[in-house]
């Protein structure tokens, strides 16, 4: 019986190691962001990465509303921001994907300036364009 206990805890570890995040990790890399503006999309590239299941993406976008900046953006800036997702395979779990924004669409964006580099990263994984 005991043998069987452990089985099934080991199995309930297995799971959750590989589960989605909680919502506090989330409102955690929001609250540390270094960046948090209202966008507006302009253009997105996608562009295949190194391995075929990785995708560049790369958004040039209109800083409508700064809500803090460590960088001194101001409104009307235009930014690039450059991330990757990778597509997993049916019944994968895990973190959550940065989602692909559309053309147009206005939203929070919770970034952190690429060492090096004058564009954005997002700051927040699955959350960097969404507010909890």
């Amino acid at each position: 019986m005991t043998r069987l206990a452990a089985c099934f805890l080991f199995l309930g570890l297995i799971d959750f190691a590989r589960a989605e995040l909680p919502p506090s990790v989330y409102e955690k890399m929001q609250s540390a962001a270094v960046e948090v503006v209202r966008v507006k999309v302009l253009r997105v590239d996608v562009q295949p990465g190194d391995d075929p299941a990785i995708r560049d993406v790369t958004m040039l976008v209109q800083v409508l509303k700064v809500g803090r900046t460590r960088t001194k953006l101001k409104q009307d800036d235009l930014i690039t921001v450059k991330y990757r997702i990778t597509t997993h395979e049916s019944g994968w779990v895990g973190p959550g994907e940065v989602p692909i924004l559309k053309e147009d669409m206005e939203t929070v964006a919770y970034l952190q300036p690429i060492v090096g580099s004058q564009d954005y990263a997002p700051a927040a994984g699955a959350m960097s364009f969404d507010r909890f």
